[in-house]
């Protein structure tokens, strides 16, 4: 488990580096009239990949921000339940985006689309969206179903 946090803590935290480095880069070219064509592409594709891998992280963590403030000032039963309320709205969300991305996936799976200058394809980060919301989803019912025993 060590291992798998330190591979995402990298993975997440170079594509957020390198989506720094091109914003930076394009901005210093916009200043000096030599504009990094394109940068605007990688910035994206980098940020899918930073913010996965982050999601995945505090997912796995169970780091998730919380508020506190309401939550610690409950009785302990009403602590449980909102813990448990919690998890199954988390579950909701990420079948909900699931579902979306699958369907966008699996419609335009067949077209051939790609970014405008820089001709990046579509399809490989849609699938690792996908799988990243997959994992997201398994995560939050077996956490719900941890909750429910508890």
């Amino acid at each position: 488990m060590k291992r798998l946090r330190e591979l995402l803590v990298w993975v997440a935290g170079g594509a957020l580096l390198v989506a720094m480095a091109v914003d930076t880069l394009a901005m210093l070219g916009r200043q000096l009239h030599w504009p990094l064509l394109g940068a605007i592409e990688l910035v994206q594709a980098a940020v899918l990949f930073g913010s996965a891998g982050a999601l995945l992280l505090a997912a796995l963590e169970y780091s998730h921000a919380r508020v506190h403030l309401l939550l610690d000032r409950l009785p302990a039963r009403w602590q449980r339940l909102m813990s448990r309320l919690h998890a199954a709205m988390e579950m909701l969300l990420y079948a909900g985006l699931l579902a979306g991305s699958a369907w966008l996936a699996l419609d335009l799976w067949r077209g051939h689309e790609e970014s405008e200058l820089l001709r990046i394809p579509y399809r490989p980060l849609r699938v690792a969206l996908v799988l990243t919301l997959l994992v997201l989803l398994l995560l939050s019912v077996r956490r719900l179903l941890l909750r429910s025993r508890a």
